[in-house]
Formats: C-alpha cells, structure tokens, sequence
C-alpha cells in the first residue's frame, strides 16, 4: 500500500461552486478532508488510488468550476510505477489504451507495453 499524500487546498470552498457536493464526493472514495484551523484552507489526505479516484471522479462531474482540483492533485500525485501501471491493468482487465493512459499519466507506449504484459502473462 502506498504511503498518504498530504496535500493543501487552498480556499477551498471559495473555489468551486456547489462545494459541498464536492466535499461528499472527495470523501467518497474514503480519503480525509479536513479544515485547517478557522482559515479557508483545507487538507486532503489520501493515497495514490484514492488521489486517482478522485480525479476520475472529477472528470466525470465535468463541473467547471471544479476542474483546478484535477490539476492540482494530478501534480500531487505524480508519475506511476510500471508496477503500479500493471496492478491498475490488473484491477482493470478490459481497460483501453487511452483509459490507461489518462488514469495512470503514462505515454502511449507505456500503456501499450503494459497491456501487452498483461495480456501475454501465464497464471
């Protein structure tokens, strides 16, 4: 399991309209969502898979005022592994090429290589 991510939100609420369901809809993929002290920022704690989450989650909403949450924890979240790459291929059998490379921010031919690894796996 991967270790948590800490990662700043600042003014959160002021930020997206409908706030509120994006509070309900970060924490729905079972991260921490908490206000720092009386300010306006906020703290997320979640891992690689629930950052991924989210962001798959914030994406479907196509909510425009909430898309700046999709940049910031995509930078947060950072490159995957090629192990993780395959685990998320394995979580995930019939995933298309362009699928993977958006969820995993890999290249194309990274995407390719790994599905092919997966497909030509003996178990």
């Amino acid at each position: 399991m991967t270790a948590a991510r800490h990662i700043l939100l600042p003014s959160f609420l002021r930020r997206a309209l409908r706030a509120f369901e994006l509070k309900a809809l970060v924490r729905s993929s079972g991260c921490e969502l908490n206000r720092i002290g009386r300010s306006r920022n906020w703290r997320l704690t979640a891992d690689r898979e629930q950052l991924t989450a989210i962001i798959e989650l914030v994406r479907d909403s196509e909510e425009d005022t909430w898309q700046w949450l999709v940049k910031l924890l995509e930078q947060q979240r950072g490159a995957f592994t090629e192990a993780e790459i395959l685990n998320l291929v394995k979580r995930n059998p019939g995933i298309t090429v362009t699928e993977l490379v958006l969820m995993a921010n890999c290249t194309l031919a990274e995407a390719r290589q790994t599905i092919d690894k997966y497909e030509w796996q003996e178990e």
